[in-house]
């Protein structure tokens, strides 16, 4: 199909901006990307209610744009939905939950393709990915399955104490914090907790670049964009689909229901 935009980046240690949706209206994501402000789009669904049709439209939209989509997956069933997925034309799967380095090897053996050379578990599915009847080879279509993206939370106790054995394990390209999984698992709230998460991060993102895997940050604003910028990180998620109408309709929405209201 369409080149791998964020593996290109990832080989030229590029940078690069994503931003995050909820929603599996194709409009949505060809208006995102119709900006030029992403590089590719991240589909939350692991949040979200989908079907497999709408991952086809979700990635034809953004393959008619340029950009490159990746697709965030549950743990229990993420074999499944990401080789679906990927067969559909998603270009990049970011997994979640993982506790340790088998967990991880176990994810890129289900993702890697069923051949000698890689040893994988991912065969040659007639999907749009293939191109049908098929257009690719089986060994170009193999090598366009091991240029997917892998990436991974880093959200529980148990995952930054094999951070270091996680970040060894060939496949690994990108990981991610996520404070509130994070404190969960340490029976912490997040409020309470602010400055040890930000230590914690911090300690995430320099085992990471020691072992060639990219940090990916999420944030909200440019000064946020510096901070980690400062720290090495080169890949941003800016924005949530449901956190920025949340922040809308609690902020600007209220304020004209309190004028309306004459308070």
């Amino acid at each position: 199909m369409k080149e791998n935009k964020l593996r290109s980046i990832l080989s030229s240690k590029g940078t690069s901006v994503a931003t995050r949706i909820w929603s599996t209206w194709p409009t949505l994501t060809e208006a995102a990307a119709s900006t030029g402000s992403f590089d590719y789009i991240e589909f939350v669904a692991e949040y979200a209610p989908y079907d497999l049709l709408q991952l086809e439209n979700l990635a034809r939209a953004c393959e008619l744009h340029g950009i490159s989509s990746m697709i965030k997956v549950d743990f229990q069933n993420r074999a499944y939905v990401a080789q679906r997925a990927l067969a559909a034309g998603f270009q990049a799967i970011l997994f979640t939950d993982h506790k340790d380095a088998k967990e991880v090897e176990e994810s890129i053996y289900v993702v890697s393709p069923d051949c000698p050379e890689w040893g994988g578990r991912f065969g040659f599915p007639n999907n749009r990915w293939v191109g049908y009847q098929p257009y690719k080879t089986q060994m170009d279509y193999a090598a366009m399955v091991k240029d997917s993206v892998r990436a991974f939370m880093v959200e529980k106790k148990e995952t930054m104490d094999n951070l270091e054995e996680i970040c060894s394990v060939p496949g690994v390209d990108m990981v991610q914090f996520g404070p509130s999984d994070y404190s969960m698992s340490m029976g912490w709230d997040t409020k309470d907790h602010k400055d040890e998460l930000r230590k914690i991060e911090e300690r995430m993102i320099r085992i990471a670049l020691d072992h060639g895997v990219e940090p990916r940050c999420e944030i909200d604003t440019p000064e946020q964009a510096e901070y980690y910028k400062s720290l090495g990180v080169k890949h941003f998620c800016v924005g949530d689909e449901f956190r920025n109408l949340m922040a809308y309709w609690r902020g600007t929405c209220q304020e004209v229901r309190k004028l309306a209201e004459g308070k």
